[in-house]
Order: structure tokens, then sequence, then C-alpha cells
């Protein structure tokens, strides 16, 4: 910030010095409620058209309603009316996304100069100048340079129309030393800086009471000590539901002297549109207030779904009372109760199996292993659910980690033999299964399939084949046919499995949803083979599938190859495939099966 700006600060406002007063009076300054949703309200449930300027479209498109809002808060009886520039962090990168073309020529800056300018319009008209303080409202994250250069702009609006105080809101998490570097550029205004943070006893929380940052301890506590020692004016909590709002007040209390305050939600987001809550109605909502006060809160107002009338209600409630010191009840185990030490009973599948943690291999993927995909944990899980492979030999095609042979091998299999091209793959495989404790149940082989001549059969056979179709154009040519349809691993192997198939063998085989159905069902018929879906997931495109996307288009624009489209994702069906002898196949067994060559195309 410029020194001149900091100069320019020398002494507050009358309005904020009234609000100082009226802390040394130890009597209750009342916020304003919330705008944005007070917006909605009175406009018939009418939306902000561009949501990430939650609130603050209004001064773009509707000053007038954003007056009259600031009007009525002020006639309501509130002490702090708060300006409607809770998005402007987001103005700027607004104005970058609609371009030269929208016809919206309003400058950032000068909204904000515009909001500062319709709250004091709203206080000087209703003959309150001196006693209702204007707090700039700024309600986003300073987590980025663009927003930090755009914080630091904001001195050049505040020299020209100064706030009687900035007011830093809805923070969450206390970054070291993001969080305090900033109040330190609003603290250099030469303007009184609040904070408010939506934070209750137990850490950050949601608007629906869901606490979703990491465990602090004190750290919170700590923060609150170190803003009051840079000189911040206030510190609050907002933007939380009313019953998580006890015992946050007497908590911070234990580490700062500062001014404490809150001001929750009432109702909560639903799509698009705030739905506001019937059930605390302002009488109530005054009750709540006295409590908030009893525990020693010295700033009260609301957040969003809170109204002129809640505030109105509220402010008359709060006017002859002093803060109070009083705590919610001590734990029982502070007191010595004992408390319930009963073991939660964990969660179990159908066979009784506990499945919370899930029982996974312990499994490690080393250097250039191909990492388990959908796919593979859709084959995993399978095998888990039904514990197959118990006293059976089971193949484990394309092994990679070995999550499927480990998985067998638990399962009681009598021995379990994985093979892959890569050898690294097999050697990271069988050094799982030692892991796991099942080594002496595995066998590991580099295998290339193309050039493979199988020489037993097995009971259970599970195969996660690598499937993508390649653009002839741009894959490098080689002795082996490119894989324009990405079938060419996948049809290799059902041609097979009719060698590698016990007569009553069954193999788990995934296939994408990509690939098609009808050449592997024709492939299956010609091998005496039949398949049913036992499973299916979804598998969103990544980077790989994303690069070859032209070519899976062309494959599907010809043949019965899919995948779906959820707005901008691509998403494929990953299907599992329980491929059995059919009735006509069972007969066709003989020796010579395990000579013969099944695929001379290839």
């Amino acid at each position: 910030m410029s020194a001149s700006v900091q100069r320019a600060r020398t002494t507050s406002s009358s309005a904020y010095r009234n609000l100082e007063e009226m802390l040394t009076a130890e009597r209750c300054i009342v916020l304003d409620g919330g705008v944005a949703t007070e917006l909605e309200r009175r406009q018939g449930g009418v939306t902000d058209p561009d949501p990430e300027l939650w609130g603050t479209w209004a001064l773009f498109r509707a000053p007038q309603a954003v007056l009259d809002v600031h009007r009525s808060y002020v006639d309501a009886g509130c002490n702090v009316l708060s300006t409607d520039t809770w998005s402007i962090l987001s103005a700027p990168e607004h104005e970058l996304r609609l371009g030269p073309s929208s016809g919206e020529a309003v400058h950032w800056m000068d909204v904000a100069r515009l909001g500062i300018r319709l709250a004091r319009r709203a206080i000087d008209e209703g003959g309150r100048t001196n006693d209702c303080a204007v707090a700039f409202a700024i309600s986003e994250e300073i987590n980025s340079p663009h927003r930090r250069g755009t914080l630091e702009l904001l001195s050049s609006v505040f020299a020209e129309e100064p706030p009687d105080l900035v007011l830093l809101e809805t923070l969450t998490l206390v970054r070291d030393p993001e969080m305090f570097e900033t109040v330190e550029r609003l603290l250099e205004t030469g303007l009184p800086v609040w904070l408010s943070f939506r934070r209750c006893r137990h850490g950050v929380c949601g608007v629906f009471g869901q606490h979703w940052g990491p465990p602090e301890g004190d750290l919170f506590g700590r923060a609150a000590r170190r803003f009051e020692d840079m000189g911040v004016g206030a510190l609050m909590i907002n933007c939380l539901p009313v019953d998580h709002v006890p015992g946050i007040i007497s908590w911070l209390r234990d580490f700062t002297d500062l001014p404490l305050g809150v001001y929750p939600n009432l109702g909560h987001l639903t799509g698009s549109r705030w739905r506001f809550d019937d059930q605390i109605d302002p009488a109530a909502y005054a009750d709540l207030a006295l409590s908030w006060r009893e525990e020693g809160a010295q700033i009260i107002g609301g957040c969003c779904g809170v109204t002129t009338e809640h505030i109105a209600t509220m402010a008359a409630a709060v006017a002859d009372t002093k803060p109070g010191r009083k705590r919610p009840p001590l734990d029982d185990r502070l007191l010595g109760h004992e408390p319930d030490l009963t073991p939660t009973e964990p969660w179990r599948d159908e066979q009784g199996r506990v499945v919370s943690p899930l029982p996974f291999p312990k499994l490690t993927v080393d250097e250039g292993v191909f990492v388990p995909t959908t796919g593979s944990y859709l084959v995993w899980k399978t095998l888990f659910d039904g514990d197959l492979g118990r006293d059976q030999t089971c193949l484990d095609v394309g092994c990679g980690c070995g999550i499927l042979s480990v998985q067998l091998a638990l399962n009681g299999a009598e021995r379990v033999h994985a093979i892959d091209i890569d050898d690294s793959a097999v050697a990271n495989t069988l050094a799982n299964g030692f892991r796991n404790g099942v080594s002496d149940r595995l066998t590991g082989e580099t295998v290339d399939l193309y050039q493979w001549g199988p020489t037993e059969r097995f009971d259970l056979i599970a195969a996660s084949l690598y499937q993508m179709p390649v653009d002839p154009y741009e894959a490098p040519s080689g002795h082996r046919p490119l894989d324009y349809w990405g079938r060419n691993l996948l049809d290799h192997f059902i041609r097979l499995l009719p060698r590698l198939l016990a007569p009553d063998g069954i193999a788990y085989v995934m296939q994408l949803s990509i690939l098609g159905q009808s050449q592997s069902a024709r492939l299956l018929a010609e091998g005496g083979l039949q398949a049913k879906v036992v499973d299916f997931s979804f598998f969103p495109f990544g980077p790989l599938f994303l690069q070859n996307k032209s070519q899976i288009d062309r494959v599907e624009q010809v043949s019965d190859a899919y995948h779906l489209r959820f707005a901008d994702e691509d998403v494929m069906v990953a299907y599992l495939l329980e491929v059995t002898r059919s009735d006509d196949g069972a007969h066709r067994i003989d020796d010579k099966e395990l000579s013969h060559d099944p695929d001379s195309s290839a």
C-alpha cells in the first residue's frame, strides 16, 4: 500500500469511534444481515445471474435494489452496514472471462466505489451518519498472486472513498504466512480491520455444519492472539449454522482480549437459490442472540438467510444487555465421569467380513509398473466379493503389481500363476505376494502373449488387459499389426482361452465399452465360449484416453463401440465378463488344443 494512503488514516472516523465507545460501555454492536439473500428474497426468488459474484452482481445490474436493502438494515437498527462487495476479488477475473464483446463496461474498481457510496447514502438517508459505520466487505480467500494484487489495488478505492473499516470475512484455514501477510496489507491502509472466520469450536465449519479442515489443536486460538498483536480491531465467526455457535466465543476468550462476535446463517444453499429457514423466526433468533451475548459476544449480526426482521427484533432484544462469561458445561470426562468406551461395531458385508477398513492387500507399485485402474479394481472386487479361487489353480494375465494374483492367493487358491510382458511387473507381483504371506502359492513368468504357447489349463483366469485404439498414422511401425481398434491384445487372449480354461473353468475378463461387443461375442462363439456381464463400472477418460480420443471417436463411428459424456467429461463403461465354455464348446476339448496355433493372423 502507498505511504500516502497510510498517512491519510491518522484518525478513525466518527462512526468507528462510536463503535469503540459502544464496546467500552459494554453495549452490543449490531451488524446487518445477509445482503445477497435479502436481494433474492425481495426479488421473488431471483438468483444471482453470475454465481461467482454472489450478491455483488447487483452492484453491476441493480444498484437501486442494493440501496433499498441497505436502507432497511439501517432502519432495523444495525450499527455496522456491510457493502455489497462480498465477491469483489472475483470481479477482475469475471471481467476477464466476459471479454470485450460482453457489453458490460463497468470497471470493478468503480463497482467497489459504488458499493461504499450506496452504503454511505443509505446511512445518511436514514439519519444515522455518526452512529452507523460502513464496513467494506471482502469475503473470499486471498489464495493467488492475482488476488493479492487486487487487494493492493483497493488502496486506490479507499483513498478516494474510504469506508469506516474493512471486514475480511468467511475465512477458513489459517495459512502461515499467507493469512498474516494479507492482514498486514489491509492494516497498512490505516483503516480498522475486522476479521471473521467460518469456524466453530471443532474447526472449519461449512454451511451445513460439516467439518472439513485438518486437525489443528489450538492453532486458531493462537492465531487470534497474533491478530490482536498485529492491531486487528475485532474477531468474529460467520457463515455457519446457529447450532455450531455455542462454545466458540468462550473458547476464543482464553486466547485474546479482542472484541468477539458472531453472525451465522439461517438456511442453506439449494442449487442456485437460498433456502430460508422457516423454523427460526425473528423472536427465536433474538433468543439465540441473547444466549451468545451471555457467552460473551460483543458483536452480533446475521449472515445469509438472516433478514431485516431478524436484525430488528434482535437489536431490540440485546439493546440493554451486557456481555457475560458463561461457558458450555464441561465434558463429563473432565469431571471424572466414565465415558462410553463401547467400541463401534465395524461395517460388515453379507458374508460377515469386516469391510471398514477394507481388507485390501498390502501392495506397492514399483517404478514403471502399470498402476491399477478402475478396470483392475472392478475385477478385484468380484474376486473379493465371491471369495473366488479357493482350492483352484488360477492364472492372472497381465498381472502388473499383482493386485489380482495376491487376492486370489489370499482367497485360498491352491496356486496362482502370474504372467506379464514386463519382467519388472512379475517381480513386483512376487514381492507383493511375500508382503501378504502368500508367496508359497504364487509363481510368476515373463510372457509375451503373442509368442506364448500354453502348456496347462486353469480353473480360474483373471485378466485386465490394456485396451486402447491407436491412430495408425501416429503409431510407430513394427512386426505386429497396428491396434486401430484397440482390440489386438484382447482378441488374441480370447482366442487363447479355449486352450487355457479347464473343462469347468471360469475366466473373468475386463472389457471397455470403447471396444464394442460384437467382435468379442463372435470370437467367444468361435472358441465355444459364452459370456455374461457380472458387474460394470464407470471409467473416466484419463490423459492417455483423451490423447487418443480422435481415434476412439473413429472406432465408435464404424462399430458398436461407445462411451458416455457427462457435461465436459468423457466416461467409458468397464464391463466384467464371466466367460465359460458353452454347451457346444464343452465337448470340443482335447489335448490337441494345447499345441494348436489359435491365431494365425496375429
